[in-house]
């Protein structure tokens, strides 16, 4: 599934609240960032989740290929209190982290869970263009669980700039690439290309009530 995907047929998630499934969590080293005219850098990350469900007239969220629609946020990666990292997690989980339950949280737990997504859209500097935010997560409800959930489109990954997997890589848009390769952490991997290891997305639920 190509990443960031700026051609004119690119369809974006409609708004409105969706379930979705966290596939992808993709490591984009520091990243250069401006906020009220001030340049930081920072260390980013970019989950990515595909969406199922209906829109408001009963039609399948799909693609022309038949496929989920995918959606993305980016997070600076800090566990600060004022982080939207931090407060996304806690409203995905539905409580706050204890001290002991935030020292050992490891991100892969976020893997192939499943919560309701908040999309909302906003209109780009180009006429015509429209960008999906994913403005809010909260637990999937108990009713759609007893349901039963969808069945998984894609295979749950991590990318990650301590052991750049190829064949990852190779999917993401020139864009997401380009992005990749400004990051310092890229440039020290000296990568040439060849697969690494690849990220094991095995883990256990702290609690069966709770996705991570």
């Amino acid at each position: 599934m190509i990443l960031e995907d700026t051609g004119s047929n690119f369809k974006p998630v409609p708004a409105g609240m969706h379930l979705a499934r966290c596939y992808r969590i993709i490591d984009m080293g520091t990243q250069e960032t401006t906020f009220e005219g001030k340049v930081d850098y920072k260390r980013k990350l970019k989950f990515v989740w595909e969406v199922h469900g209906e829109d408001e007239h009963g039609t399948p969220l799909k693609t022309e290929k038949n496929e989920p629609f995918i959606v993305t946020k980016d997070y600076t990666n800090t566990w600060g209190e004022k982080g939207t990292l931090r407060k996304d997690l806690q409203s995905w989980r539905g409580k706050e982290f204890t001290p002991e339950e935030q020292r050992r949280f490891d991100i892969k737990n976020v893997l192939d869970k499943w919560c309701m997504i908040n999309v909302t859209h906003k209109a780009g500097k180009t006429a015509g263009k429209v960008y999906a935010n994913v403005t809010a997560l909260t637990p999937v409800p108990s009713q759609i669980k007893t349901i039963g959930l969808p069945v998984p489109f894609n295979k749950a990954e991590i990318f990650s700039l301590s052991e750049p997997d190829a064949a990852i890589f190779d999917t993401f848009s020139d864009w997401l690439k380009d992005q990749i390769m400004l990051s310092p952490e890229w440039k020290a991997t000296q990568y040439k290309g060849e697969p690494a290891k690849k990220s094991q997305a095995g883990f256990d639920d702290m609690d069966d009530d709770i996705p991570f």
